[in-house]
């Protein structure tokens, strides 16, 4: 179950990085063309999402490897399966119901990590 955690964790970890990162650090005319829901959401609540996610990562990777409060990781998981319901909430109201297998697989893993993250540190 462990091996199967950080497989999981740490894919969802550097995706989020990344992801988090660019929303913390690039401007909206740079997220645009990647992100178009940045149009229609303010620049502050993109950046806090982005810094959200960035933070996710660090809980999902460094209780469990530290051992301090573990359950932050299952903590971690679950605002990531939050933040993709809330992305495809964003992207259906925009009518993009194409662009959402993305944010399923990101929940569905998200899902599958707080899962494995309660089986082996409860």
């Amino acid at each position: 179950m462990e091996i199967a955690y950080w497989i999981v964790a740490g894919l969802l970890a550097v995706f989020y990085l990344y992801a988090g990162g660019k929303k913390v650090a690039q401007s909206q005319e740079r997220l645009r063309p990647m992100m178009g829901w940045v149009d229609t959401v303010p620049m502050p609540f993109v950046r806090v999402i982005g810094a959200l996610e960035v933070l996710g990562a660090a809980g999902l990777v460094l209780p469990p490897l530290t051992g301090v409060a573990p359950w932050l990781a299952v903590a971690a998981a679950i605002g990531y399966v939050l933040i993709q319901v809330g992305g495809i909430a964003v992207h259906l109201s925009r009518g993009e119901a194409r662009v959402i297998w993305l944010n399923v697989v990101l929940l569905a893993a998200a899902a599958v990590a707080a899962w494995l993250g309660g089986a082996s540190w409860a």
